[in-house]
């Protein structure tokens, strides 16, 4: 009777503390279903119609929308520009921020205001980035030329936003050059939970910097690396800001993405139902993202 009463007594505290801890949630959950989850529905619903924004939903296309994009012989395009732009930016950005990292890792004067000063890339706005870089990037008065004119390196101003062929790269190491601080800030702050003493056992079983950074430092940091890599997979693909303001797509085609084109196809075309469809069909391939995370990590979050 004792032991009955002990049980009855610990499933009423769980089932307390299950509810109170659903109460302490409920004002975080509810934002998340007014500002994200109602908006993924509505977008998946305008999807299948056809939509527009002065008589919002008119009729029921099912499939349509996903037939109009695909048969678009543009659409291939829009693929790889955004194959380029998501993974050259992320990987460019990986790589130079795990040097940034290893770098203000190491001590060195005035390391805390380097550390410091090392996020203001990151923390300026996407607009004021974009329209800062129109003015280097500028064929007759930009910074860039006058400097590459000056040295001798180039006979002639280059027009970088202007051509089909060096517009997107641009793209591409003008958000590098803004990406690079969150890597390196994400990957130092890992860094600080590497152990000195398995860094000084590994020197002193003759080790040398190569090898005690994949034996000792990349497996305290890759969990890191993976999260912050897939979240800027995520967050890249679907960034239209630079793209928008600095070439709004063109020359031509040359630097439209997904994200943009569905943009472009909603607000512009006001077609809501096809620019609905290109975000959708961009959300599904980012899930593959995803899933290769959740395969390549356990539930605690390191890699496998």
């Amino acid at each position: 009777m004792a032991q009955s009463t002990a049980v009855r007594r610990r499933t009423r505290a769980h089932t307390t503390q299950a509810r109170e801890a659903y109460i302490l949630l409920a004002p975080a959950l509810i934002l998340v279903g007014i500002f994200a989850a109602f908006p993924l529905v509505r977008s998946v619903w305008f999807a299948f119609n056809e939509a527009n924004p002065f008589q919002g939903i008119v009729r029921f296309v099912g499939f349509d929308n996903f037939v109009a994009i695909f048969k678009n012989l543009n659409f291939g395009r829009y693929a790889g520009n955004t194959a380029f732009w998501t993974l050259g930016a992320v990987g460019l950005q990986l790589l130079l921020g795990l040097t940034a990292a290893l770098m203000m890792n190491q001590r060195f004067a005035l390391r805390g205001a380097f550390r410091g000063l090392a996020m203001i890339p990151w923390a300026t706005p996407s607009v004021l980035v974009a329209l800062m870089w129109i003015w280097i990037l500028d064929p007759n008065h930009g910074i860039l030329n006058k400097i590459l004119l000056g040295l001798g390196l180039i006979k002639e101003p280059l027009e970088l936003l202007s051509r089909p062929e060096s517009a997107l790269p641009t793209l591409v190491a003008v958000d590098v050059w803004q990406g690079i601080p969150l890597f390196a800030v994400m990957i130092l702050a890992a860094l600080q939970g590497v152990s000195p003493e398995q860094r000084e056992a590994a020197a002193m079983d003759g080790a040398g910097r190569w090898a005690t950074f994949w034996a000792v430092v990349w497996p305290v940091i890759v969990p890191t690396v993976l999260i912050t890599t897939l979240l800027r997979l995520i967050w890249t693909s679907n960034y239209v800001d630079l793209v928008l303001i600095m070439t709004t797509g063109g020359p031509g085609i040359s630097s439209t993405t997904w994200a943009l084109e569905s943009y472009l196809t909603a607000y512009k075309s006001a077609d809501f139902g096809q620019g609905a469809a290109y975000a959708v069909t961009q959300a599904a391939v980012l899930c593959i993202f995803i899933a290769i995370y959740l395969r390549l990590t356990r539930d605690d979050g390191s890699p496998r």
